[in-house]
C-alpha cells in the first residue's frame, strides 16, 4: 500500500449518535424546493478524570448536536419522532454554508443518512 492510500484509508467521517430528542423535528422547505428534517439530539457527555485535583472536572454534562436528514428515507424516520424519544442517527459531520441577509454562515451538523427510534419516553 502506498502512502497516500495509507492516508486515504484512515479518513473517516463517521457519527453514531444515541441520545434524546430535546426538542419535535422541523421541517423545512428551502427555495430550491427541497425539504430538510432538523432536529436536535441531546447526548450526555462522559465523565473524564481531571488531570490534577485543583483542575476543573471536565466532560461533564450534555451536547445538543444538530441533525439534518435530506433522503427520503432519512426525513420518513425523522417525521415521525416525538419530543424526549431515545433514537439512534448514523451519519456525516457535514459543513454547511448558507446567506443570511449579506453575511455569509455556516453550521456544523450531522448529514443523516439512517436514523431509528429506539424507544418513546414513558407514558408517551
Amino acid at each position: 500500500m502506498s502512502a497516500r492510500e495509507s492516508a486515504e484509508a484512515e479518513e473517516i467521517n463517521d457519527v453514531v449518535l444515541r441520545g434524546r430528542l430535546s426538542a419535535a423535528p422541523q421541517l423545512r422547505t428551502l427555495p430550491s424546493g427541497d425539504e430538510v428534517w432538523t432536529c436536535r439530539v441531546v447526548v450526555r457527555r462522559p465523565a473524564v478524570a481531571s488531570q490534577s485535583a485543583d483542575a476543573p472536572r471536565a466532560g461533564a454534562g450534555v451536547d445538543a448536536l444538530e441533525c439534518a436528514a435530506w433522503t427520503a428515507r432519512a426525513r420518513r424516520s425523522l417525521g415521525s419522532w416525538r419530543v424526549g424519544d431515545v433514537v439512534e442517527v448514523r451519519g456525516r459531520l457535514r459543513r454547511r454554508f448558507y446567506r443570511s441577509g449579506a453575511a455569509t454562515l455556516s453550521r456544523v451538523e450531522v448529514e443523516v443518512e439512517r436514523a431509528r427510534l429506539i424507544r418513546r419516553p414513558r407514558g408517551g
